[in-house]
């Protein structure tokens, strides 16, 4: 009974009750600016939804992430400074094209070795059709 309550209980935990952080929500001044930002805010992860951009989720984190990208935007930092200063904070996993390693080769090789496998195969079905 208490392990169904807590798990029942969780989803209200999720985000705080503390109000958004001041740029999460709010466009930078400088269109040329806020444009670097959505830019990059579109290329990383929400670590929370895992399946959205900090640009298209809601989540808390998300937002303090979006204030973040535009304050550092705003100091004038490049988008790929921000970029390697999220990475070196929340890892490889916060962007979603992860650069080419021995962590992250099978990402990267598994759809060739599938191609492979699915020409192989196609190749079979059509020998044995013509014979």
């Amino acid at each position: 009974m208490l392990g169904l309550a807590l798990s029942l209980g969780t989803p209200v935990l999720a985000d705080s009750n503390l109000p958004p952080a001041a740029l999460a929500y709010t466009q930078l001044a400088d269109p040329a600016q806020e444009a670097k930002a959505k830019a990059l805010m579109d290329t990383l992860r929400c670590l929370v939804c895992q399946g959205q951009s900090i640009a298209d989720s809601d989540a808390e984190m998300a937002g303090d992430m979006r204030a973040l990208v535009r304050q550092k935007i705003a100091a004038g930092e490049s988008p790929g400074q921000v970029r390697k200063w999220l990475v070196e904070r929340y890892g490889d996993y916060v962007t979603y094209d992860p650069p080419l390693s021995w962590v992250t080769a099978p990402l990267w090789l598994a759809p060739l070795v599938l191609l492979a496998i699915g020409l192989l195969l196609a190749r079979r079905v059509f020998r044995r059709r013509r014979a």
